[in-house]
């Protein structure tokens, strides 16, 4: 085992090199004082405390302010639901009675309607007369059975719906079936003596029109698709005949010629036409009686 070396007595151990900057070593290592230092410490440790006990006042009063919110949201939502249902009860309510009486009106239009049709043809002419039977039939204002031909125009085969005009305008032709082609067809039945006509299920009067817009035909501002049928009632094969021999069935005779037109006739013993739909009288009125003379007087120009 080792011995210490033994401190000779009297002999001074010499003075460590640094030992005269220990007050200087101590201020570089230790900035704060150690008062302060213990004066921080306390403070941190008072203020640490009530900071997070905010966070939780914070927290807490964040959490009762919400479900105070949800309470009094839920709790008007209560109140409120029966006063949407009332409301929504009175709208049905009102939506079934203005539609009842929407029936009622639409009842009464028609009835109105009906009795305008009715006084429309008593004013016409009584039809069990000869000249009301011509009257009513020249007006359209009844249906009409009799012999007849079936004519069926239609568009080419293929023919694509776009822009054209009338074919004699110059304008491009694409195959299909205009206005103008009905108005010469039906002009020439009525040249050839038809006594009524009717063109897809639609009675023609005198103030029937066929007008386009775009690509559809229109008659009466009713727009038809081809194929168009015209029914014409007359005596079947004479009818026929003069149609052909007219200037429009040569018209036709042309756009099947030189447009791929498809056209045929055919002749019935018995064609039905509706009446004219919406008939208007424009002038009616009671007709006069016809004056006398006296039995005595001799008439203007006559011997007496």
């Amino acid at each position: 085992m080792c011995a210490m070396p033994q401190q000779e007595p009297g002999r001074r151990v010499p003075a460590r090199p640094d030992a005269s900057m220990s007050l200087l070593t101590t201020v570089m290592s230790n900035t704060l004082d150690e008062g302060y230092a213990a004066a921080g410490r306390r403070s941190a440790g008072r203020s640490e405390l009530p900071r997070t006990l905010r966070a939780r006042l914070w927290l807490a009063g964040g959490l009762a302010l919400a479900a105070v919110v949800v309470t009094l949201g839920a709790a008007q939502a209560r109140e409120a639901e029966p006063t949407l249902a009332r409301g929504r009860e009175e709208l049905l309510d009102r939506v079934e009675a203005r539609t009842a009486e929407l029936d009622d009106l639409q009842e009464e239009v028609d009835a109105l309607r009906a009795d305008v049709d009715e006084r429309q043809r008593d004013a016409i002419g009584d039809a069990r007369s000869a000249a009301g039977e011509l009257t009513a039939l020249l007006a359209g204002a009844t249906a009409v059975t009799g012999p007849g031909i079936e004519l069926v125009v239609n568009d080419a085969e293929g023919a694509a719906p776009g822009a054209g005009g009338p074919r004699d305008a110059g304008f491009a032709d694409t195959g299909r079936v205009r206005d103008r082609d009905l108005q010469r067809v039906v002009n020439g039945l009525w040249q050839a003596g038809a006594e009524a006509i009717s063109v897809n299920g639609r009675r023609l009067t005198a103030l029937s029109a066929i007008r386009a817009a775009g690509d559809a035909v229109l008659v009466d501002n009713r727009p038809l698709a081809p194929p168009y049928t015209l029914l014409a009632i007359g005596p079947g094969d004479e009818l026929a005949a003069a149609f052909r021999a007219t200037a429009e069935g040569r018209y036709l005779d042309v756009l099947r010629e030189d447009y791929g037109i498809r056209a045929g006739t055919t002749v019935h013993d018995r064609l039905e036409l509706p009446a004219a739909p919406g008939l208007t009288t424009h002038t009616a009125g009671p007709a006069a009686a016809p004056e006398t003379q006296p039995e005595d007087q001799p008439e203007e120009g006559g011997a007496p």
